[in-house]
């Protein structure tokens, strides 16, 4: 079956056709859903399981907007493969490793490579990444991305399903691990990106207190404000290891203006409509 299609309610779909699009790519098996994310690329999805969220688009662009030259990326706890899909259409040069425990997920990241054509500088690699062996002393990679869980298991409702579980509570590590391992994998030089929640701030706290326990230091960072008028959630983290950077830099971060969703009225706000065609999704 064709998914071709140039246009999507009046935007002209812009990047590659991947084989998938013109049926030459795995098919939909029963429970599944496959979902436009980036250009002509696509995701497979559980129906009723974890699904794709706007933190992880954004991680995805943050990283490519502020790492555009990246050659080797990795992606920690990468889940359905969003971000890393992401990545892989803004960066249409970049090699990348990914690393996901649960097997429902890779199962899926699999097909979706195979789907968009990216299964020829994807790594997809199964297992904790906390695990040794996962991946060797020597490597090391321009850039780093992750998207953790927010919650410490029983400090929420935990979901109706097991995939939604891991990717919202810390079953296998929290934002310290993720820290600790994009530390040690960084090239010289190499910058390390996050999502994690700002509010309530003992989550920001929880974010900053890893970053210098791992010996990282911020040097951007960008709130999001789903709703104008209302409280940031979540933001986006860039950070570099403090041996990279002049001593007199180690300890400033520049803190962008909030990036906010849906303006008072509930409708898409101007920035947010062109930054979503940055990654080639309908404004």
């Amino acid at each position: 079956m064709s998914y071709y299609k140039k246009t999507f309610r009046d935007w002209t779909i812009p990047g590659p056709i991947p084989p998938g699009a013109t049926g030459g790519g795995p098919e939909l098996e029963e429970g599944e859903s496959l979902d436009g994310i980036t250009g002509h690329f696509r995701l497979f999805q559980l129906k009723k399981g974890h699904r794709f969220s706007t933190d992880d688009l954004l991680v995805g662009w943050y990283a490519s907007s502020w790492c555009p030259t990246a050659e080797k990326a990795l992606d920690l706890g990468s889940g359905l493969g969003t971000v890393a899909t992401v990545l892989a259409w803004r960066l249409p040069a970049l090699q990348l490793t990914t690393i996901e425990a649960q097997e429902e997920s890779l199962r899926l990241a699999k097909k979706s490579v195979l789907w968009n054509g990216t299964d020829s500088r994807v790594d997809i690699r199964e297992g904790d990444f906390r695990d040794e062996g996962l991946l060797k002393e020597n490597e090391a990679f321009d850039l780093i991305t992750g998207s953790p869980p927010y919650f410490p298991l029983g400090t929420g409702v935990e979901g109706d399903h097991p995939q939604k579980i891991a990717c919202r509570f810390e079953m296998r590590g929290d934002v310290g691990d993720y820290c600790k391992v994009a530390a040690k994998h960084l090239k010289p030089g190499g910058m390390f990106f996050v999502v994690f929640p700002v509010n309530p701030p003992d989550q920001r706290q929880r974010m900053e207190l890893a970053a210098k326990e791992s010996n990282l230091s911020f040097i951007r960072m960008r709130s999001v404000t789903f709703r104008e008028g209302e409280p940031s959630l979540i933001g986006l983290f860039a950070m570099m290891r403090q041996e990279d950077l002049p001593e007199d830099f180690r300890d400033q971060c520049w803190e962008e203006p909030d990036l906010i969703i849906r303006d008072k009225e509930g409708n898409i706000h101007p920035e947010y409509a062109a930054l979503k065609l940055s990654f080639g999704f309908p404004p």
